[in-house]
């Protein structure tokens, strides 16, 4: 038994489920691990394992749940955590993910997007009734600098080259983008808001049928943020007219300014997406997790889009003949 599984076993002894049978559950990108605890009787619990050896802590997910449950979103509950050993026992929020439910009935879509959708329209008009935590911001110049990665991961992976120069200019025309269209209103940001991370829980009732995870990273940002990554998701197609209803949908609910939000929403999903490159770049040659290059060609189809409106139009022309297309001979190199 490894040093960490004997920790593990005493925590879980500690808090007295030591007899609960566990068994692995789906990961993310991260270092952290998840497991089901059963119970002899039947019951379960999800053990997150965040090794503070790797970077993580559980302190920003319990912070960010409890919040969610204070505004009475369906945040998985917590019931024990060892915040210096990097151990948190939470609701177990089941299996039945979007993603899952999507691949089984397709017919689905325009209620669980519109359910989704709806759930961003009640936090963004709610979320400060409620104290919420200290979260750094997503600025225009963070997030110029969040994408830049596309430059130093994606092209530099590809091309074997660093180019400091390029990156500068990338990041100094991004920011001033970035200024001119967003404006400065902040709302929570889940960051990773999309079909793999929304539970399906129908039991429940309006937008508490969409229970929330991985919500550890989340910053304050422009209102479209979370919109984007529901809608432009790198894991799997959302029909244009799912994606033009929703945008709709959510503009209808908030009487925010139209043109504006959707200016904001291209440029947005532009730096979302050119991130996303660089990140799942990052994810094959630092962390030997080569899966992520196959979405390379969904996420890329989505910047190609995006560089289309007129907002992006001081950098899409340079941006697009710097950035190698993803091609077979182009995925194979970032494979490694």
């Amino acid at each position: 038994m490894t040093n960490r599984e004997s920790q593990i076993s005493a925590f879980l002894q500690r808090i007295g489920r030591g007899d609960w049978r566990r068994a692995p559950l789906a990961g993310d990108a991260s270092a952290r691990r998840y497991e089901r605890l059963s119970s002899p009787d039947g019951r379960s619990l999800v053990l997150m394992d965040a090794p503070p050896a790797s970077g993580e802590t559980i302190r920003p997910f319990v912070r960010i749940a409890n919040y969610l449950r204070a505004l009475d979103f369906s945040a998985p509950a917590i019931i024990a955590e060892d915040a210096d050993n990097g151990f948190l026992l939470t609701e177990d929020l089941g299996d039945r993910r979007f993603y899952e439910v999507l691949n089984q009935d397709p017919k689905q879509e325009k209620a669980l997007y519109s359910l989704a959708t709806d759930f961003l329209v009640q936090l963004h008009k709610t979320g400060n009734s409620v104290a919420m935590p200290s979260l750094a911001h997503l600025g225009p110049r963070v997030m110029a600098e969040m994408s830049s990665l596309v430059i130093d991961r994606y092209r530099g992976g590809i091309t074997g080259q660093d180019d400091p120069d390029l990156q500068s200019r990338f990041e100094n025309q991004f920011e001033d983008i970035l200024r001119q269209t967003l404006n400065d209103q902040m709302v929570f940001v889940h960051r990773d808001f999309h079909v793999q991370n929304l539970m399906y829980l129908p039991d429940r009732d309006g937008v508490a049928q969409v229970g929330v995870i991985d919500f550890q990273d989340a910053r304050l940002g422009h209102p479209a943020y979370d919109l984007v990554s529901l809608l432009q998701d790198a894991r799997r197609d959302v029909p244009a007219g799912i994606e033009a209803r929703m945008i709709n949908r959510y503009l209808t609910a908030t009487d925010l300014e139209a043109s504006g939000f959707r200016s904001a929403y291209a440029v947005i999903g532009v730096q979302r997406n050119l991130r996303i490159l660089g990140v799942f770049a990052r994810l094959s040659q630092d962390f030997g997790k080569p899966q992520y290059i196959d979405l390379i060609p969904r996420v890329w189809s989505h910047v190609v889009n995006g560089l289309e409106h007129p907002a992006l139009a001081p950098m899409a022309d340079w941006l697009l003949k710097e950035l190698p297309a993803p091609t077979p001979e182009n995925l194979a190199k970032l494979r490694g």
